[in-house]
C-alpha cells in the first residue's frame, strides 16, 4: 500500500487519479444532461474544490461561467465548527442556474452557513455537487445533488483537500494512517 508523509501525519492512498476521474465524468455527464439548454453559473468552494472544479469543467459539454468564493471551517484534522468567509461572491445569481461545488461533504456546516445567503440572491435554482462526501459525519442538511464518492467519517488529503495547507497537490486522495 502506497504511503506518503504530509507534515507530521503519514497517510495511505485511498482513492486512485483514475478512481477519481470515473466518478468526476460520471458528474459532469448528469450536470450535462439536467442543464442542457441551460447556462448554469457554477460556485467553486476555495481552497479545496479547485482541483476538482478544474477536472469538472474539462468533462463539461454545456456553455458553463465560474466564480470562486473562499469559505472555511478546519484547522488542522478537526472542523472548527466556525465559517470564515475569506473571499465573496463577485457573481450575479439572480434568476440564475447555480451549481456549488465542495471538494467534500463533512458535517455540512460550511454550506448550512453559506446557502441562506445564496437563496436570499434568488437563484433560478440551487445545486450541489460534491467530489466526497461523508454520511457518518453529516449533521446539517444540506441536499447534496451530485455526489462523487461516499467516505467513511475518516481525514483525508489531496487532489485539493489539504492538512495544514499541504497535500493538495496530491493528484490520488490519501487517508490519514491511524
Amino acid at each position: 500500500m502506497q504511503e506518503i508523509n504530509v507534515l507530521d501525519k503519514t497517510f495511505t492512498l485511498y482513492i486512485s487519479e483514475a478512481d477519481i476521474e470515473v466518478s468526476v465524468k460520471k458528474i459532469a455527464g448528469a450536470i450535462n444532461t439536467d442543464y442542457e439548454g441551460k447556462q448554469p453559473l457554477f460556485i467553486a468552494i476555495l481552497n479545496g474544490s479547485f482541483m476538482f472544479a478544474a477536472e469538472l469543467f474539462k468533462w463539461l459539454t454545456i456553455p458553463a461561467e465560474i466564480s470562486f468564493i473562499k469559505l472555511a471551517s478546519y484547522k488542522g484534522t478537526t472542523s472548527s465548527g466556525h465559517v470564515i468567509t475569506s473571499i465573496g461572491l463577485d457573481a450575479e445569481i439572480k434568476d440564475r442556474h447555480v451549481i456549488i461545488l465542495e471538494d467534500i461533504l463533512d458535517t455540512g456546516k460550511t454550506l448550512h452557513s453559506f446557502l441562506p445567503q445564496l437563496y436570499n440572491m434568488s437563484p433560478a435554482s440551487l445545486k450541489i455537487a460534491a467530489l466526497l462526501h461523508k454520511p457518518d459525519a453529516t449533521i446539517y442538511d444540506v441536499p447534496l445533488h451530485y455526489n462523487g464518492i461516499n467516505i467513511p467519517d475518516k481525514f483525508v488529503v489531496g487532489f485539493g483537500l489539504d492538512y495544514n495547507g499541504y497535500g493538495r497537490n496530491l493528484p490520488a486522495i490519501y487517508q490519514l494512517k491511524e
